[in-house]
């Protein structure tokens, strides 16, 4: 496993921990939107370390392209000025990491062949 796909994979990792500490706990959606919201926020990012867990450069493919929700949500959180934001740089950052990654791994692919 390369270096790139490691960090990639913990990015995506990290994004699946900071959606329910962020949807059900910093700032909770409405009541009875919570299960909703949940769902919505974690599942592409299951989806994606379910078909990492079989291939690792395909599933991780699969959360860079997800990503580029999380990138939006984070940065139009960000631009909404709503409280808190960290969670919102956190989720742009760790999307972007995740993009950043994918570009390295082929690159070094690249370089290799």
């Amino acid at each position: 496993m390369s270096p790139a796909l490691r960090i990639a994979l913990a990015a995506l990792v990290a994004l699946l921990v900071l959606q329910p500490l962020w949807h059900a706990w910093l700032a909770p959606a409405r009541p009875g939107l919570l299960a909703p919201t949940l769902v919505l926020a974690i599942a592409p990012l299951l989806l994606s370390l379910w078909l990492a867990a079989r291939s690792l450069r395909r599933g991780v493919l699969v959360g860079g392209m997800v990503c580029l929700f999380y990138f939006s949500h984070g940065v139009a959180e960000l631009w909404s000025g709503t409280a808190p934001r960290w969670p919102a740089l956190a989720e742009t950052a760790l999307a972007l990491l995740v993009v950043f990654a994918l570009g390295w791994e082929v690159r070094a692919n690249k370089r290799a062949a």
